[in-house]
């Protein structure tokens, strides 16, 4: 955890209200570093459906496999979350710890493990000593309350320089109701679904199958369409628990996904998505500019996203970036190397309005010095139109910075 924000922190820290249905507290259990807060327990009515998805890695962590296993029943009481160590390559004594952490849990807040979701964030390869979960997760549902959600933020922070948190408010069958999330990340960011660890919770009446299909589509153009370094983490969460309290308020519980009255809360979620989502990206270890970059006129809006990242995830582009040089010669080379249709003579580059390249060589009108100042901002804009199509795609990411480097060169010291 970092003592200097990133530049690109948001400026404003949104008011998070209490959700009815959800209590969490935080505390300091030892799992890496003394006097620092590493832990998250939330517990959650009875009622409450859950969705998740998870990351696409094939060296998954314990907590991963443990919540892909129970997801199914579509039903939650409770959620631990970790820092400091992600339980992951930890082999037998790994399963051995999430099954152990889930009971205590489970003992702590009156239910089944089964209802108990775990994530873990931090070391790979570290066993992760269990037993020290004991006493403070009952402390934590004693304790536990309805906020504040920055602190549930800050508990899962590893190498972060803010808690990333975000909030929205929408009308379901004209009743009032609440989307909270939190999430963390930094490095290691290239979701294959979500950025590290991510948890959404709603007071909206929303049946398991239907949250599934919101998450899921949701999640596309948001969380998998942003990227670090381009790694995939090996503990990749993102959860969206419902807990239904609203029903009491007269909102309509939600059985099907074509439910013409879930439309504003499907766009809500996918703004709080995407707010999270661009908040990693914008606390990418060692950033200082936030980049966006958008492919149009491809084949397919697949194929433009694939070209995105290609630009996203070039070293050459980013330290480029980084350098505040106008070098559109690297945009050239990641669209190139994609692997996706391209045609160099229809090709067109731009640097936030200022078009670079056309047609297969620089433009006509290129101006060094006006293009070199514009890259001095902090927010970049990287437009590529291949001329091919109507597929169009968005990704966001940040430069590669001497300290990201350092930043990960230190890790385990």
């Amino acid at each position: 955890m970092s003592t200097t924000v990133s530049p690109l922190a948001p400026k404003i820290v949104p008011d998070m209200p209490a959700i009815e249905g959800v209590r969490f507290a935080t505390a300091a259990a030892g799992i890496r570093y003394k006097n620092r807060t590493d832990v998250l327990m939330a517990v959650f009515d009875e009622g409450t459906t859950v969705a998740g998805v998870f990351t696409r890695s094939k060296c998954p962590s314990a907590a991963v496999d443990w919540c892909r296993e129970h997801l199914a029943s579509g039903t939650a009481r409770a959620l631990v979350v970790n820092s400091g160590n992600a339980n992951a390559f930890t082999g037998t004594k790994g399963r051995e710890a999430v099954a152990l952490t889930a009971k205590i849990a489970a003992a702590a807040a009156g239910c089944r493990p089964e209802d108990v979701f775990l994530a873990s964030t931090g070391v790979i390869g570290e066993p992760l000593d269990a037993t020290k979960f004991e006493g403070v997760l009952e402390d934590c549902v004693r304790r536990a309350g309805g906020g504040p959600w920055i602190e549930a933020a800050r508990a899962i922070m590893t190498t972060d320089t803010f808690p990333k948190v975000a909030t929205r408010t929408v009308n379901l069958g004209g009743v009032p109701v609440t989307i909270n999330g939190i999430a963390k990340g930094a490095g290691m960011i290239a979701p294959d679904m979500a950025t590290m660890l991510s948890f959404v919770v709603t007071d909206a009446p929303i049946a398991a199958p239907v949250l599934q299909r919101l998450l899921a589509r949701g999640v596309e153009t948001t969380f998998n369409a942003v990227t670090v370094d381009g790694d995939t983490s090996t503990s990749d969460t993102l959860m969206l628990f419902a807990t239904g309290a609203a029903a009491r308020r007269g909102a309509p519980r939600i059985e099907e996904a074509g439910d013409r009255r879930l439309a504003a809360f499907r766009k809500a979620l996918g703004e709080l998505l995407l707010d999270l989502a661009q908040q990693v990206a914008r606390d990418g270890e060692g950033a200082r500019k936030f980049i966006t970059v958008t492919v149009e006129g491809a084949v397919s809006a697949a194929s433009a996203k694939r070209i995105a990242f290609s630009i996203a995830n070039s070293p050459l582009v980013k330290t480029a970036v980084a350098g505040e040089d106008a070098n559109w010669g690297r945009v050239v080379m990641a669209v190139g190397k994609a692997g996706e249709p391209a045609e160099r003579d229809r090709l067109t580059i731009y640097f936030g309005d200022i078009r670079v390249a056309h047609q297969g060589e620089r433009d006509p009108s290129y101006d060094e010095a006006l293009t070199t100042a514009y890259m001095r901002g902090d927010e970049i804009l990287i437009r590529v139109d291949l001329g091919l199509g109507r597929g169009k795609a968005t990704v966001w990411t940040c430069d590669l910075t001497k300290e990201y480097v350092a930043i990960n060169g230190d890790y385990r010291s």
